[in-house]
């Protein structure tokens, strides 16, 4: 399941943009930045099935920065 969402976002990244115009442009420009957010997110996280549970944990917390102050 992990990988799957890893594929859709790298799919949503490499998609093209469609020839729209204006207002409609902007709304699927948005749209894909919100899926891709959504499913890196869900990529990048640590899945465990307890009991029949899934829990997936993602970390929210900044990445720390180095020390020439570039995250890595």
């Amino acid at each position: 399941m992990i990988g799957r969402f890893q594929a859709r976002a790298k799919a949503v990244r490499q998609r093209g943009i469609p020839p729209i115009e204006g207002a409609d442009r902007k709304r699927f420009i948005d749209q894909a930045r919100i899926d891709f957010l959504d499913y890196a997110m869900i990529g990048d996280a640590e899945a465990t099935l307890d009991d029949g549970i899934l829990t997936l944990r993602i970390d929210l917390r900044p990445k720390a920065a180095d020390s020439d102050g570039v995250a890595p």
